[in-house]
This record gives structure tokens, sequence and C-alpha cells, in this order.
């Protein structure tokens, strides 16, 4: 992420009916739109779009030029590398067996992060359609897409394309978004080259690995 005060961008834009609290941060040329929540401690890069009612916890880090369409989750422990699309109303999680109180049901837990809230990072020019939700620590790698409405319970290979519930590795896409490759039975191959039809970008693609090689 880039100094936020970047001064060739105009000021950030918040909407009148957001609530950003004190101690977030929040880059230049970002605009804000209506019934936003950006907690405390929060940071959110230059040149962003944050749709309505969206909301954005206190340790998030959002990068650069990200879109977040409206009514998206993001939950404490998230990481969004520069170039993220995230589509209206996704969600993500970040604790693998919540509970809302004690196992006596005596007293309500606290909803602050803790030994098992899990961390998730969401890496560079990624895109997560619309109503996908994206379970507790995992990574999503550089240029990878998620289809709308799946549930991604494992990590994404960098350029990778998902769908269903649980998602499934279904192809490979470039970072135009074009798909290059359809993998039958979710199967990949180990190693390859893909060169996009639509932008002519070739890449190397690594089963597994989140990290892209172009």
């Amino acid at each position: 992420m880039a100094d936020l005060e970047d001064r060739s961008l105009p000021p950030p834009r918040v909407h009148h009916t957001a609530l950003v609290e004190d101690g977030a941060s929040i880059g230049n040329g970002t605009a804000i739109w209506d019934n936003v929540h950006v907690r405390r401690g929060a940071r959110i890069g230059r040149s962003c779009i944050v749709g309505e009612k969206t909301y954005i916890a206190g340790d998030a880090v959002i990068g650069d030029l990200c879109k977040l369409n409206a009514v998206v989750y993001v939950c404490a422990n998230v990481t969004i590398e520069d170039g993220v699309m995230i589509a209206a109303h996704a969600v993500f999680t970040n604790d693998r067996a919540p509970r809302a109180c004690d196992p006596d049901l005596l007293a309500l837990l606290p909803s602050d992060p803790g030994q098992k809230t899990q961390t998730t990072i969401v890496r560079r020019g990624a895109t997560i359609g619309a109503n996908a939700t994206i379970g507790p620590g995992l990574e999503l790698g550089a240029f990878c897409m998620v289809g709308m409405g799946s549930v991604v319970t494992r990590d994404v290979e960098a350029h990778g394309l998902v769908v269903g519930n649980p998602a499934r590795l279904v192809g490979a896409v470039c970072r135009c978004g074009e798909r290059v490759a359809t993998f039958a039975g979710g199967a990949s191959p180990e190693r390859a080259t893909f060169r996009c039809a639509h932008c002519a970008r070739s890449f190397e693609w690594q089963a597994g690995d989140p990290h892209p090689r172009c």
C-alpha cells in the first residue's frame, strides 16, 4: 500500500450517513458511500470505492484501487491487497468454532479478536463474486476469481477460478478476467503456460501457488 496522503489525489469523500470511527485511516481519492461503517484501526488505501452498508472491522487492511460493492462484510484479521474487486453481499469469516456465549450459557463471549481468530489474505488483483462466503484462515491467490454464491473453504491458487459450495477449482483466468483454461474434474496441471486470447498476456500456472508467475 502506497502513501495514503498522495497529494496528487483529492481528499477522501465520506457520505454524511457513513460512520468512520476515530483512528481509522482512509487514503486520498477513496469514496465511502452511505451507511458504511469503518471501525477504529481499519486501514483503507488510495482510490478505493466502498459501497453502501459495507462493514469494515477494526484491524482490517484494504489496499489501493480496491472496489467493495454494497453490503460487504470484512471481519477482523482480513487483509485485502491492491486492486481487489469484492462484489455485493460477500462475507468474510474468521472463526471455525464460533459460539455466542460460554458453554454454561451464563455470559456472552467477547466479540473482539482472540486466540481463535484466524487470518485471511486476499492477494492483489483478485475478484470475489456476489454473495460469496470466504472461510477463515485462507489465502486467495493473486488474480484469482471466486464465482458468485461460492463458499470458499480452501486456499485458491493465483489465477485460479473456483465456483460452488464448497468451491472447487474449475479453471484459470487471466489478469484481465477472461478464462484461459478449463480443468475437467477439478484437476489442474502441476505447471503450465497459458496465453489469453483476449488480451494476449501470458502467465505461468503452478498448482497450489497463491503468487503469480507472469
